[in-house]
């Protein structure tokens, strides 16, 4: 008897699927061939409108920058700001520049969330950022063709929201000189739920849809779709034992890149923000088109985080990570060229 049930746990042991072992070393040291170090510092990149150039935080809490793909001459945009602590820099179709972050650093938690706000800086040499008087979560996401943002809004911003609950706005940005207004806001979707807390992302489909991530109270999150038009939301991932968070999307709007912890199922690891990869995802609302496109979380301790891609579709411009650190550091830049 003893002897068939040692028999039947061997056979349980080997029906269990392997699980791979990641490996030591640095994934900058393993490239593709179709992939180029862009800077040595920096994290969160975003496209020029025209794609010649990208702009990324130094640090998070820091300094814009900006890179000419071309020349690639690197220039500060808020070094004539004492004490800059922003957290993140997007372009505007104007070529002007939206940033994201607090007035001033108090404390990592507070400083990224009570009082993350809105701010414009205009493309004229020497402009100082100008605040639009909108607190928001985390990031927000900025047409390709015209100016209009949108951003989400939970109790940490507003007190006056209910514990759970947490709004996604649009609202035109209207420019004059070097300040600029936040005009025509208005709530498009509304969560109260904790297993919905929003985060806006991408225009799509000429501005008729928005790509935002649903984080959820397990620590896990969701791609999400709503139609502007009809309020209509879909969910996009359909994986809710993964971490789905949707980042930069394709010119088509057919798909999106993902920061995904999908390939933990063999690597091992945390199924959350940390242990991440970045994944391919087509936006038909199945959740079956989802190609995984970086390895660098086959590397012990590390992870490929916040792609975006560039207005002609050929390029991807991402950032090296740490599984140890908090959601958007980086540690340099990088080009991912499609072929």
């Amino acid at each position: 008897m003893l002897r068939m049930l040692g028999l039947l746990l061997i056979a349980a042991v080997i029906a269990q699927p392997a699980v791979a072992q990641r490996k030591p070393g640095n994934p900058l040291d393993h490239l593709p061939k179709n992939v180029e170090v862009l800077t040595h510092f920096g994290e969160r990149a975003d496209f020029s409108h025209d794609g010649q150039q990208v702009a990324f935080m130094d640090k998070s809490f820091g300094d814009a920058f900006v890179i000419d793909l071309q020349s690639r001459i690197i220039r500060c945009l808020t070094c004539n700001v004492p004490g800059a602590a922003f957290l993140r820099v997007m372009h505007l179709p104007s070529d002007d520049y939206i940033l994201i972050g607090p007035e001033h650093f108090e404390g990592i938690h507070t400083s990224r969330a009570r009082d993350n706000q809105l701010w414009f800086l205009s493309k004229e040499p020497g402009s100082k950022p100008h605040a639009l008087g909108q607190k928001i979560s985390e990031g927000a996401a900025i047409s390709k063709t015209n100016m209009k943002i949108a951003y989400a809004v939970l109790p940490a911003q507003d007190p006056s929201l209910t514990p759970n609950e947490s709004r996604l706005y649009v609202a035109d940005a209207e420019i004059s000189g070097s300040t600029a207004t936040l005009t025509n806001k208005k709530m498009v979707y509304e969560s109260m739920s904790p297993n919905c807390r929003v985060e806006a992302q991408d225009f799509f489909d000429n501005d008729r849809k928005l790509t935002f991530t649903c984080y959820r109270a397990d620590h896990l999150a969701e791609v999400m779709a709503i139609d502007l038009n009809t309020g209509e939301v879909q969910n996009e991932s359909q994986m809710p034992e993964v971490y789905n968070e949707v980042e930069g999307i394709f010119p088509n709007g057919q798909y999106t890149m993902v920061e995904s912890s999908k390939q933990v199922q063999t690597l091992g690891g945390g199924n959350d923000s940390h242990d991440i990869d970045l994944w391919k995802l087509k936006l038909d609302g199945t959740g079956k088109d989802f190609v995984r496109v970086t390895h660098f979380n086959d590397y012990e301790g590390y992870k490929a985080s916040n792609p975006v891609i560039s207005p002609d579709g050929k390029t991807m411009a991402f950032q090296v990570a740490r599984t140890a650190d908090e959601a958007g550091v980086g540690y340099g830049l990088l080009l991912w060229h499609f072929q």
